[in-house]
């Protein structure tokens, strides 16, 4: 590194900056490597290249004259950040919601297949009773015993409905539920699947690489600050050394 002359490593800055090799994250990263890097990488032509490759739509917005390039994009850099995070809380809201509503609509289904089951058992339950009661009718014309003759005569007195216009209400009834609940176990089993996308997504929007590396940084900002003094004593980037660099003369963006 030291074989090669300033104006070499700043054109090679330059060039990385232009074609997109070099990012912010890169010249960060030269800047805390060494001193001389650490002038060369505050050159605020490197900034303005990524600050217009970077942010092409904010390259004709005004700005202080005083505000240094590098400054002027972590201005911006935090403002896309914040739009990002707004964006995906966003996102994470909706899928909630979709995970809640379809909960809800799980438990309306399961409701509604209780209601259809018991009302089947009663139907089936009264159909019996009254299949028992026409048997037991068409029996009393034929002869049998008296023990067996008297239970069969309670069996008919008990039923206090037409029998043949009740059994066929009855078997509609069934027929209906049985249908009914064909159609809900479908529209549960589409609903259940729905439920399991909706997890997914909600998942995957929480472990974003975007949230993670976002609240990565706000778990470790301790660290990072202890790093930012250190480098700031190490390398001059204090406030006297920003004033330095912020007093330079900005180029056009």
């Amino acid at each position: 590194m030291s074989v090669l002359p300033d104006e070499i490593w700043a054109l090679i800055l330059e060039m990385g900056t232009a074609f997109g090799r070099l990012t912010y994250r890169d010249l960060c990263a030269l800047a805390i490597a060494s001193r001389r890097l650490n002038r060369l990488a505050r050159d605020p032509a490197l900034w303005a290249t990524l600050l217009a490759l970077d942010f092409p739509a904010g390259r004709h917005e005004p700005h202080d004259k005083a505000t240094s390039v590098k400054s002027l994009y972590r201005i911006r850099f935090e403002r896309d950040k914040a739009r990002q995070l707004a964006a995906a809380r966003r996102a994470v809201l909706y899928a909630e919601s979709r995970v809640a509503a379809s909960r809800k609509r799980l438990e309306e289904l399961e409701s509604s297949l209780a209601r259809e089951g018991k009302r089947l058992k009663a139907a089936v339950s009264e159909l019996a009773d009254l299949e028992r009661a026409r048997t037991a009718s068409v029996a009393l014309n034929v002869w049998q015993p008296q023990v067996v003759r008297g239970r069969q005569k309670q069996i008919v007195e008990q039923c206090t409905v037409p029998v043949e216009s009740r059994l066929g209400a009855l078997k509609m009834e069934i027929k209906v539920c049985k249908q009914q609940i064909a159609i809900f176990n479908k529209a549960y089993n589409e609903e259940k699947k729905k439920l399991s996308e909706y997890n997914e997504a909600l998942t995957s929007l929480k472990y974003h690489p975007l949230r993670s590396n976002f609240d990565s940084t706000i778990r470790h900002s301790n660290k990072q600050k202890r790093l930012k003094q250190s480098s700031d004593l190490k390398y001059g980037d204090g406030p006297v050394e920003q004033e330095r660099v912020e007093s330079l003369p900005n180029k056009s963006i």
